[in-house]
């Protein structure tokens, strides 16, 4: 297991959204028998050594994790975790350590992973820049940042998402569905490179790929 810092904050109240928590694996479950969970199994297939997940929500990136990898799971969400845990639980593996944690203030030591994982959570965190800027700190020399990220549509699409944005946010635990994250992690210094382009649904863009820092 990870040998570096990790501050256990479970204690904190954070409030958290305990409805979606309590519908999000079932929302989810259609998509992760389809072309989501594929996208997970792929993007983590090769995953070794020490590797940090953001946003870890109820764990559906537990099972794809390969054993060869030591995981530290940051959830902010104490709804989600909890779900997470019990996931966890029932996949009986070792080698992933469950924290609540969010992704603006990491509570891990500078250079301590050699990967960072975010599967749908640049969307959701309350400062991306911030967020992309503590993934760049913890990172080690030569890291990666592994990603799958839903983005603003373009024409009438990005037009539809700016739209529906606040009804949506509202009802998604404070998604936003417009955010330009492709462009958020190359402000934030990061060379990208997407490997593909898909869609969670249909009103829903998706990139997969790495970043490194530059």
């Amino acid at each position: 297991m990870y040998s570096g810092r990790v501050n256990d904050t479970d204690t904190q109240s954070r409030g958290g959204h305990r409805w979606f928590a309590a519908v999000y694996d079932r929302l989810q479950s259609r998509a992760e028998r389809g072309p989501m969970g594929r996208a997970r199994r792929e993007l983590l297939a090769g995953v070794r050594g020490d590797v940090l997940e953001i946003g870890a929500g109820t764990g559906a990136n537990f099972e794809h994790y390969p054993a060869e990898a030591r995981v530290v799971a940051l959830e902010p969400d104490p709804h989600m975790l909890k779900r997470a845990r019990a996931r966890l639980e029932a996949l009986q593996r070792t080698n992933i350590e469950i924290r609540l944690a969010p992704a603006e203030t990491l509570p891990v030591e500078d250079a301590s992973f050699d990967i960072v994982v975010s599967t749908l959570v640049l969307c959701t965190v309350s400062d991306p820049a911030q967020a992309l800027a503590e993934i760049r700190r913890v990172l080690r020399p030569g890291g990666r940042l592994l990603f799958i990220e839903h983005v603003r549509g373009t024409g009438v699409l990005a037009r539809f998402h700016d739209l529906i944005r606040p009804a949506w946010s509202w009802v998604s635990a404070g998604c936003q569905i417009n955010r330009t994250t492709e462009q958020a992690m190359r402000d934030a210094g990061f060379d990208v490179t997407i490997e593909q382009r898909t869609k969670a649904m249909p009103i829903l863009p998706v990139i997969i790929g790495t970043a490194s820092p530059r």
